[in-house]
């Protein structure tokens, strides 16, 4: 009866998840807001400068700003904008899915400084004289759009247009400026320009007093141009001027097709980790596939539940969380095959195993929480995205992949069904000893027991130095390939539908005025030109070139300018959030474990990080704020291999009271290495099939992120167990000199078990 009562809950556990997920999922992806990379938009962080000498820059100017700004945001019909105060005096706004890019930073950025002048530049009114919301988009008698303003006061614009009109033509007019610069502007100048090139909004003739409260702005509008011009007359001049620091800019097309190639890398890759799990791992497999469907059908609810963005970045985080989540059941699922191995039952081995497992999982997780963190604190813009995905990812890895996992694998197992069947769990059964020869998992066999480790860490020492060496000097010699993240300046991303050529794109670029000598032709048949340039582009620059290359090519080009301030800052944050992950993970693994393997750590994910930085500068990668996101989510991964690696060490070495000898040490390590090299293998090979299909299949803005990945888990998993362990030996052995061998601390309880730890 307790059979068919297990296996009763257990599938009725998984109609309850299949019930759940079937119906809300669509509603939940449908919900989940993009941001501006997955459907095109801009992003532009203004420094908010004072208009005037003397000007105090405080929080409400700031905020009065911000609110302005929002105002002006609703004329453009924008859903969900993003407008957020930094630093006291910055503004950042992200407006994903814009159609007219241009149309929406010119709304932005004008200061909308309203004034009405005589034909000599004289001030007749200001935007003080408007009644509030008394500007609206119309139709004059012809049916051409106009704006009308509404006044406060009849008389005084009677007063004003009697004066003008008693002047001679042709200077009876009355000019309507926005954004008039004393010294500068002048409407006598500006009237001999072609009309399309006049700064003045407009300047009709005044012939005769008029006595109305309103007043009509006639010109060659569109529809838009009057809507937005009256949205922004009442949204109110700014209080202050702002300065572009940094800017984005995403066409829809390029947008449209980042979205779809990643999400097809994302189910290439989540699908080869699925049969990998079910054919290696048999059942705990199944369970394994039915836990990361719930997972990542959780990741997705919270981030809709937290009003969260979904970027590029973000759409890896959940990806590379599943590797994650994977590593956590082939822990357990590792565990509990070495318990059958040494004779146990099916519920005996399943029990000892999650029981183990747990402290290696609980540990690693923690110090892959700490690089997020540090990555949210330190990251902007799509990089918190990222971290906030890879903290949720973290989180939500103990509901699914610890709780629900051993609760779906434990009511089979408990079931009795799978007494006496370790095939069903991928051991056959002439790999098991039996239950009386008393074998302990120290003792089983691996397939890498032909490899001594310990004997030949020299060898790997002198490599890893020789390595180090040639690195530095390459690194001399070539530098690194700096994004404009971190140099400054413009980047110039163009799509075109027929291949292009070097000389095709300077020729164009040429022809706009806008020459650079950078110029990389990449993509498939030769369809994508990245163009960079030391400078950071003005509003006016970034306009003509969108526009010019739209016409050309048929897709509106991608265009980032970071100015030198930002590109100081951004390098001096990388740097920080390096030093303070490095430190929060010494500082834990100090605590949780001792501090010799805290530092032998540390030196492995300095080895990690120096080696991906070297790779990058050989390649000529580029090198921009997603490659210190990259490098963060390795020294998580790095640390946890390296713990999980420590964490077996320190329970084999509990097995003896005392430890005297090199030898006997060096045979512990050894063990404790081959019996976790199955594991960092199969958990580096789940985590290597996503990133290689984000790296094929993906899109071109996470490419450098995937390689970069894919490099630092080559070397985080050669380092662990080369570096890391190694050190730690022998730092061990010069304890074990001084002391005359090493003592087991008796008073030190192993988290979840009543075993001692060293």
């Amino acid at each position: 009866m307790k059979t068919r009562g297990r296996i009763v809950a257990f599938l009725l556990l998984l109609v309850i998840f299949a019930g759940t997920i079937s119906p809300t999922v669509t509603g939940v992806l449908n919900n989940i807001k993009l941001g501006l990379d997955l459907q095109g938009g801009f992003e532009v962080l203004y420094q908010v400068k004072e208009l005037k000498d003397g000007q105090e820059i405080t929080e409400d100017v700031v905020a009065d700003t911000a609110s302005a700004l929002r105002d002006r945001i609703d004329v453009l019909g924008v859903s969900e904008p993003s407008i957020q105060v930094e630093d006291g005096n910055r503004i950042r706004v992200q407006l994903a899915g814009v159609d007219d890019q241009n149309s929406a930073r010119e709304l932005l950025s004008t200061q909308a400084n309203l004034t009405f002048r005589d034909s000599d530049d004289n001030i007749m009114l200001d935007g003080m004289d408007l009644k509030e919301g008394g500007a609206n988009a119309a139709f004059d008698q012809q049916g051409q759009p106009i704006v009308t303003l509404e006044l406060k006061d009849a008389n005084k614009f009677a007063e004003i247009t009697s004066e003008i009109a008693a002047k001679p033509a042709p200077d009876n007019v009355l000019v309507i400026w926005l954004d008039f610069e004393e010294g500068v502007d002048s409407y006598k100048e500006e009237a001999l320009k072609p009309e399309e090139e006049q700064k003045f909004t407009s300047a009709p003739r005044v012939s005769q007093r008029i006595s109305s409260d309103s007043v009509e702005i006639s010109g060659a509008f569109t529809v838009d141009e009057t809507k937005h011009l009256s949205g922004i007359l009442n949204a109110g001049a700014l209080p202050v001027e702002l300065k572009e620091i940094f800017s984005t800019s995403v066409g829809a097309q390029f947008g449209e097709e980042a979205l779809n190639s990643t999400i097809l890398a994302s189910i290439i890759g989540v699908a080869a980790i699925f049969i990998f799990m079910i054919a290696y791992y048999r059942l705990p497999g199944v369970i394994a596939v039915i836990s990361l469907v719930v997972y990542i059908f959780l990741i997705l609810v919270i981030f809709d539940w937290i009003n969260g963005v979904l970027t590029l970045p973000g759409i890896a985080a959940i990806v590379l969380g599943v590797g994650m989540a994977v590593d956590a059941n082939i822990l357990t699922y590792e565990r509990i095959r070495e318990e059958l191995r040494v004779g146990k039952s099916v519920k005996k081995a399943f029990d000892a195993g999650a029981k183990e497992s747990f402290t290696a999982i609980f540990d690693a997780n923690i110090t892959t929480l700490l690089a997020a963190a540090v990555l949210f604190f330190f990251g902007t813009s799509s990089v918190k995205g990222f971290a906030t995905l890879l903290i949720i990812s973290i989180l939500v890895i103990f509901i699914t992949a610890v709780w629900a996992s051993r609760i779906l694998l434990g009511l089979l197992v408990h079931s009795g069904y799978f007494d006496n069947k370790p095939g069903w769990f991928g051991i056959p059964k002439k790999r098991m000893h039996a239950p009386e020869e008393e074998v302990d998992t120290l003792d089983l066999t691996t397939k890498f027991d032909r490899f001594d480790f310990v004997h030949s860490r020299k060898i790997f020492y002198i490599a890893s130095i020789t390595l180090t060496i040639a690195g530095i000097i390459i690194l001399s010699v070539f530098k690194l390939n700096l994004g404009i993240d971190f140099s400054s300046g413009t980047r110039v991303q163009i799509e075109s539908t027929q291949p292009l050529t070097q000389a095709i794109v300077t020729e164009k670029i040429e022809s706009i005025g806008l020459p650079s000598d950078d110029i990389v032709i990449s993509g498939e048949n030769g369809s994508s030109a990245v163009v960079r340039y030391k400078d950071d582009f003005t509003q006016e620059e970034i306009k003509t070139l969108k526009t010019e290359m739209n016409e050309q090519f048929g897709k509106d080009p991608s265009v980032s300018t970071v100015s030198p301030t930002v590109g100081q800052e951004l390098v001096k944050n990388a740097l920080k959030a390096l030093m303070f992950a490095a430190l929060g993970i010494v500082i834990y693994v100090a605590f949780r474990f001792e501090w010799r393997m805290g530092l032998a750590s540390i030196v492995s994910l300095l080895h990690d990080a120096f080696l991906m930085v070297t790779v990058f500068s050989i390649l000529r990668l580029e090198v921009d704020i997603t490659f210190i996101a990259a490098v963060l989510t390795i020294v998580g991964y790095s640390i946890n291999d390296t713990i999980v690696t420590f964490d077996r060490i320190r329970e084999n070495l509990h097995r003896s009271a005392k430890i005297t000898s090199e030898d006997e040490l060096a045979t512990i390590v050894n063990k404790s290495l081959r019996q976790t090299l199955g594991r960092s293998v199969n958990t580096v090979l789940t985590v290597i099939l996503v990133v290689v299909a984000l790296l094929i299949f993906g899109a071109e803005g996470i490419r450098n992120f995937s390689i970069a990945l894919l490099i630092g888990l080559l070397a985080g998993t050669y380092s662990s167990i080369y570096i890391a362990a190694q050190i730690w030996f022998d730092l061990k052995v010069k304890e074990m000199r001084k002391n005359g061998g090493i003592e087991v601390k008796k008073e030190e309880k192993k988290w979840g078990s009543d075993e001692p730890v060293v």
